[in-house]
C-alpha cells in the first residue's frame, strides 16, 4: 500500500472507510438479488426505516454494494432514498395501487397461459408440493413462509414460459406490493379467500387455459383487494 493510500484509509470517516475497496460484481449481485427478494416476500415492511449501514452489518458486507443495490431498487419505485440513513418503502396511493392492479392483470394471467404447455407432470407435482406448503404455513400462522410459498408458486408457472423479460417485469411489480400483502396477510389472513391457486392447478392439469388465466386474474383480484381495503383507508 502507498503511503497516499494508507493516508486516505486512516483519515476516511468511519461509515464510508470500508468503501476503499470495490467488492466484486458478483457480491452487488447477490446482495441486489437478496434485497430484492426480501421486497417481494414481505420481510421488508412499509413504515420500517432501512439503511446502508443496518444492512450491511446484517449481511456482513460493506456498505458499497448495499447502496448500489438500494439505487437500483430505488429506481424501479420499490423504495425511496430520503437520506443517507433513511430508505423506506414508498407509501400505497390508490392511483399506485390502480397502476399496479393494472399491469399485474395484464402481465401475469398472460404469462401462466403461455407456460401451461410447458408444465408437465413433475412441475406439476412441485406446484402442488408448494400448495400444501403454505396451506400448512397459514395454518401455523406463519405469514413469512405463506409469502415465500406464494412467490415459488407464481414463479415456477411464470418462469416456465421460458418468457424470462416477462418474468423480470412481473417481478418488478412483486418489489412494489409485496411490502403491503404481508402486511395485510398477517393481519387478516386468507381464510375468506377463495383457493385460486387449487383452481389454477386443476386447470394446468386438465390443460385448460381460460381456467388457468380465470384463476391467476381471481387470485390478483382478491390479493391486491386486501391491499386496496386496507392500505390507506
Amino acid at each position: 500500500m502507498t503511503k497516499a493510500a494508507a493516508a486516505r484509509q486512516t483519515d476516511a470517516p468511519a461509515d464510508e472507510s470500508d468503501d476503499l475497496l470495490d467488492p466484486s460484481p458478483v457480491l452487488h449481485a447477490s446482495i441486489y438479488d437478496e434485497l430484492r427478494r426480501r421486497l417481494i416476500t414481505g420481510k421488508i415492511v412499509p413504515g420500517v426505516g432501512l439503511s446502508t449501514r443496518g444492512l450491511a452489518s446484517e449481511m456482513g458486507v460493506s456498505q458499497m454494494p448495499v447502496r448500489d443495490a438500494l439505487s437500483r431498487l430505488a429506481a424501479e419505485g420499490a423504495v425511496e432514498i430520503r437520506s443517507k440513513r433513511k430508505i423506506v418503502v414508498p407509501p400505497m396511493t390508490p392511483e399506485r395501487f390502480d397502476d399496479l392492479l393494472h399491469c399485474r392483470l395484464l402481465l401475469e394471467p398472460d404469462a401462466a397461459v403461455k407456460a401451461i404447455s410447458h408444465i408437465n407432470a413433475a412441475r406439476l407435482r412441485q406446484l402442488r408440493e408448494i400448495d400444501a406448503g403454505m396451506d400448512a404455513a397459514i395454518a401455523s400462522g406463519n405469514v413469512l413462509g405463506y409469502m415465500e410459498g406464494n412467490f415459488a408458486f407464481h414463479f415456477a408457472i411464470y418462469r416456465a414460459s421460458n418468457l424470462p423479460i416477462q418474468a423480470r417485469l412481473i417481478e418488478a411489480l412483486w418489489l412494489q406490493f409485496g411490502p403491503f400483502m404481508r402486511v395485510v396477510y398477517g393481519r387478516f389472513g386468507t381464510a375468506n379467500l377463495v383457493d385460486q391457486h387449487r383452481l389454477a392447478l386443476d386447470a394446468i392439469e386438465a390443460g385448460d387455459a381460460d381456467a388457468l388465466y380465470r384463476a391467476i386474474a381471481g387470485d390478483i383480484a382478491d390479493g391486491m383487494g386486501l391491499i386496496g381495503r386496507n392500505s390507506w383507508n
